[in-house]
């Protein structure tokens, strides 16, 4: 039982002056002898509280205990130090996971007690509208494909709105970071007057800090999108502590528990939805949501420029007899009517693009691995029509087609009809090629005539609805009759 002072006073005052027995106080004062007894040598005062009660909130069942229990051991095994689970991250996951209606402020106690880590702090800051943005990499884990992945992650962030913007690219080479500034003005839809960014030397070519001087492209990019370049001192991160904190935000509310996706378009559609999503957060101590400071912050923002900026590193390739184009120690195919000639390759942050007289003729993912070859199937079918004993040692088609079809394709009569099926993938999708030659293969047979049946059919005939009953129209004979018999002069 916690007492008021007042009642502390009496306690103390019958217990030391009046030298009265815990029994008798209790008595006088209607208080229990538990509470006489805890009180009454003044060892414990009312007005500070040793520890808790003990009690576990009745919101934190065993389910929930051991979840965050799993959710801590989840990031031991991983060990990825810069991407762990939250007392703010497991919060929400036991919402939207478990339907938890406790509050945040218990699993965070809970949390702080397993971890018994101190709290982070961080500095304010303040800017006016549209005055800078700031823009920072980090890395971050993936599963893509099904491997574990490192993946590098553009972070801009408006100082005044704290909008922020975020994308996964490969690597962090210029072009990755060219791409990211355009693809966050495009996303703020302006450009602010200042761009605070470190010292690294996909930006800064020599010097540091105020004496830094800006790499070519990003001193071009700088003056076509009209904004100053800003460089931090070194060891300063606290210049940038905005970006610094989105890093570290993204991979810890956005990427826990470790995302698994099929490519990287995948990833930076939920990184953007993650920050669209921010935009209706409200910042402690602010009056506005970010959206709010957003509307407000748009209208004072350089508008972007009629010209977009071309990031890519651009070279001149000459497609060589194998019909394959050489970029960054990787060949990349494109289609046997190029052989010999010379083709753009625009190679961006995480794909590349291959153009002939201002006609795209391929794309690519970008390989940033050496020693590899990029076909399509599509490039090579025509040649390949024309060579078909090539088919199954063709690299082409060894590359680009899985081992099924490769398996379905020597059940057939021969390399022609291989060659048949390979045009088939082209016209139809890999995947419909292959359910049809399964449907063939239930019935213990398998001919290209039955495949094309199963991927052509023959659309049902509509039938024809008739009257019951159809009315015709007699026609009386009787003057054709008298014509015959005479009767009728002509």
């Amino acid at each position: 039982m916690i007492i008021e002072v007042e009642m502390y006073e009496k306690i103390r005052n019958l217990y030391v002056h009046e030298r009265k027995s815990q029994r008798e106080i209790a008595r006088l004062l209607g208080i229990s002898r538990t509470t006489v007894k805890k009180y009454c040598d003044g060892s414990q005062v009312p007005w500070e509280r040793k520890g808790t009660s003990g009690r576990t909130p009745y919101v934190v069942t065993d389910d929930v205990l051991n979840f965050i229990k799993s959710c801590l051991v989840d990031d031991e095994t991983e060990n990825i130090k810069k991407q762990k689970h939250t007392a703010r991250r497991i919060f929400d996951r036991l919402v939207e996971e478990h339907g938890f209606e406790g509050g945040e402020s218990t699993i965070r106690q809970i949390v702080a007690d397993l971890r018994q880590k101190a709290p982070k702090t961080f500095v304010p800051l303040s800017y006016d509208p549209a005055e800078a943005v700031q823009i920072d990499w980090g890395e971050a884990t993936i599963y893509l494909q099904g491997k574990k992945e490192k993946v590098n992650l553009f972070c801009m962030r408006q100082c005044y709105s704290a909008d922020m913007f975020v994308k996964a690219f490969n690597r962090q080479n210029e072009e990755s970071f060219l791409e990211g500034i355009i693809n966050g003005f495009e996303h703020f839809d302006g450009v602010p007057a200042r761009v605070i960014f470190d010292n690294a030397k996909v930006a800064v070519k020599e010097g540091f800090g105020s004496h830094a001087k800006a790499q070519e492209r990003y001193k071009v990019l700088a003056a076509h999108y009209a904004f100053q370049t800003e460089f931090c001192n070194i060891a300063a991160g606290h210049e940038k502590g905005l970006v610094e904190g989105l890093v570290g935000w993204i991979r810890r509310n956005v990427l826990v528990p470790i995302p698994k996706v099929d490519s990287m378009n995948e990833l930076n559609e939920a990184l953007l939805k993650r920050c669209l999503k921010y935009r209706s957060h409200k910042i402690d101590g602010r009056k506005q949501t970010v959206a709010q400071m957003v509307e407000m912050e748009r209208t004072r923002l350089t508008s972007l420029p009629k010209y977009r900026f071309d990031t890519s590193r651009s070279v001149t390739a000459k497609v060589d007899e194998f019909s394959t184009i050489k970029f960054d120690y990787n060949h990349y195919s494109v289609p046997v009517a190029y052989v010999n000639k010379d083709v753009s390759v625009k190679g961006y942050g995480n794909h590349i693009i291959i153009i002939h007289k201002q006609s795209q003729i391929a794309e690519y993912l970008r390989c940033y691995s050496r020693g590899e070859a990029k076909y399509q199937l599509e490039h090579y079918i025509d040649l390949i029509e024309r060579k078909p004993r090539s088919v199954f040692n063709a690299k082409p088609v060894k590359n680009t087609v899985s081992s099924t079809l490769m398996e379905i394709g020597k059940r057939l009569s021969g390399p022609k009809e291989m060659v048949k099926l390979l045009r088939l993938c082209v016209d139809f999708g890999e995947e419909k090629v292959i359910a049809a030659a399964n449907q063939c293969l239930k019935k213990d047979q398998i001919s290209l005539e039955q495949i094309m049946a199963y991927l052509n059919p023959i659309p049902p005939a509509n039938p024809v609805q008739l009257l019951n009953e159809i009315k015709v129209n007699h026609t009386g004979l009787a003057q054709y009759d008298k014509l015959l018999k005479g009767d009728v002069a002509i």
